[in-house]
């Protein structure tokens, strides 16, 4: 931070007095902001005035990225924060403008992204009159945040910004949202740069208790039938090389959550795959033999525990959670250890003893093979009929070699893409998953190109939430962003439909879809695009897709009634998983 270089400060020194917008300018770039997705509108008028001089020429401090809709600020936000593992930032206007983020902000929320959402608001001297675009934004965000403030002086604006940066990244980060009425926007005070690195009554990282980590360890130690899950914490935590030493220590085969697939390389020979709904087979039946299972920075959602009374039953529970509020809240357990698994894997690892668990490891693989049989050479291998989801996400992987970012929208895409892409390096999947965000895929793949640009970025989605975002194309066009878009049509709102036919006898009640021409729209955009029908044509456009510069859309026309498989229906436990579904 340049603090007495006055050129570095746009010519102002500090103890001169400025706008509060002027102050937030510096604020982000305090906290080493670089790119900005946003909206204008009335009440933030005077922010994107002061954006003007710091988005523009060589000593511009910030790329700022117009999206057409509110909640894509939020998403690309997201999808930024998660590629880049900074804080994603997002501005825009009062009323409509911010309570279109929300749906954003409430998905960050659920999945632990750090984002700072920054809100135009009337003035004070207007607040609870029902003024054009008033709403009470705190009031609203507070449940689904970390923090939600109002900045009602300009002398509060580096302190308020600050402490979101710092609560946003720190312990399990999330999302903040600040409420910036227009005096405080216009009103003018002495700057004077801010650093908070600590709030009272919050404690991001707690103090690891020695001796919990002694019983995890003595655990781990006598089990003769580990099993590890590994979640999204371990990645934002960047500890995947910690996570890799305690697994092989102990010789510990483990699981992925969704979000946390890329924690742990895809082809690591400890690797199980995917727990879940529709994880691996593997994965869920070991869950029931297990006699410790280790959770490592992820909440037992119910996706991934079926029944809960039903869940692990011969097992000895270690959880290991930076929040407390995880401990007990779904699943039992016998030792809690509390902290960044950064710090605590490490520690276990230390009093772990080496472990040869080989035949308690093979004894997976006749769960695989059936899984093979059954379900993944048919998804990735088909031999006639319609091209399958399956087949279009293995070939899209195996060429760009388990080194892409895979960014997928909600429902069936998301489930197959998740399921067969590869990860082999660290933050390669941006997901919505507690909150099952459709519309999310698009904004947040524009972000993970501004986040990760020195990476692939491809954005598999159905054709419903290609629709409810379709108008971030526009976004893409201006940007020239290079998402590689592969939209797997099949005219359903394929998870809905999957649902209606397996629990409503097949009353499928409004999940057909009319689907506009593809083409055409990409065409107006000026997108490059192609449509893949033929299963001998598939290789050839996905690689015409990779190497085209820039974005592209691949349309490809899928089986329209394909199933997602394995499945453990509502109400079953993750042992009852079937390999076929019998309607």
């Amino acid at each position: 931070m340049m603090e007495n270089n006055t050129n570095g400060w746009g010519g102002v020194r500090i103890g001169d007095e400025c706008t509060g917008a002027e102050i937030l300018m510096r604020a982000l770039y305090t906290e080493s902001v670089k790119t900005i997705f946003g909206y204008p509108g009335g009440a933030i008028m005077p922010v994107y005035d002061a954006l003007y001089d710091r988005t523009r020429g060589k000593d511009a401090w910030f790329d700022h990225i117009l999206v057409r809709h509110e909640q894509a600020a939020a998403h690309a936000a997201e999808g930024y924060a998660r590629a880049s593992g900074e804080v994603g930032v997002a501005i825009v206007t009062s009323g409509p403008g911010v309570t279109n983020t929300l749906t954003g902000v409430a998905d960050a929320m659920m999945d632990s992204t750090p984002i700072v959402v920054i809100a135009g608001q009337v003035g004070v001297g207007a607040l609870g009159t029902d003024a054009f675009q008033e709403v009470d934004l705190v009031g609203v965000a507070q449940p689904i945040t970390k923090w939600a403030y109002q900045i009602r002086r300009p002398e509060d604006v580096a302190w308020a910004v600050s402490r979101a940066f710092y609560i946003a990244r720190s312990g399990r980060p999330g999302p903040v949202v600040l409420d910036f009425p227009r005096n405080a926007q216009t009103g003018k005070c002495k700057w004077e740069p801010l650093k908070v690195d600590s709030v009272r009554s919050y404690v991001p990282y707690p103090k690891l208790d020695v001796q919990k980590v002694e019983e995890a360890a003595a655990l781990i130690n006598h089990a003769q039938k580990p099993f590890a899950l590994v979640g999204h914490g371990v990645e934002l935590a960047g500890a995947q090389d910690e996570l890799v030493g305690f697994l092989e220590k102990a010789d510990i085969p483990a699981g992925r959550t969704l979000l946390g697939l890329s924690a742990l390389p895809t082809h690591h020979p400890l690797n199980m795959g995917m727990l879940g709904m529709h994880g691996s087979y593997a994965c869920n039946m070991k869950t029931q033999e297990c006699d410790v299972l280790i959770a490592i920075g992820m909440r037992f959602s119910d996706r991934i525990t079926g029944v809960p009374s039903r869940y692990a039953p011969h097992a000895k529970i270690i959880h290991l959670d930076i929040d407390r509020a995880e401990i007990d809240k779904i699943i039992k357990t016998d030792v809690a250890v509390i902290g960044d698994c950064k710090e605590s894997l490490p520690a276990i690892t230390r009093l772990l003893e080496r472990k040869d668990h080989r035949e308690w490891k093979a004894s997976f693989k006749k769960y695989q093979e059936m899984e093979n049989e059954k379900v993944i050479q048919k998804d990735i291998h088909p031999t006639s009929g319609p091209l399958l989801m399956g087949e279009v996400t293995h070939v899209v992987s195996e060429a760009t070699k388990g080194n892409a970012i895979l960014v997928n929208d909600v429902g069936q895409n998301q489930m197959i893409s998740s399921r067969y892409f590869s990860y082999e390096k660290n933050r390669s999947i941006i997901t919505s998953g507690g909150f099952g965000t459709m519309g999310f895929g698009l904004p947040a793949a524009i972000g993970a190109t501004f986040g990760a640009p020195d990476r692939t970025v491809c954005f598999f989605c159905g054709d419903g939430g290609f629709q409810m975002s379709i108008q971030e194309l526009g976004t893409i066009m201006e940007q020239q962003a290079p998402v590689k878009m592969i939209l797997l049509n099949n005219n359903y709102l394929g998870n809905v439909r999957q649902w209606q036919d397996l629990m409503f006898h097949k009353r499928r009640s409004f999940t057909h879809m009319m689907n506009p021409h593809y083409a055409e729209i990409a065409k107006g955009y000026g997108i490059p695009y192609d449509v893949v029908i033929e299963r001998k044509d598939l290789k050839e456009k996905v690689e015409k897709m990779l190497t085209t510069k820039g974005p592209y859309l691949l349309e490809c026309a899928i089986k329209e009634d394909e199933d997602i498989v394995p499945m453990t229906l509502p109400g079953k436990s993750v042992d009852e998983m079937q390999l076929e579904l019998n309607y």
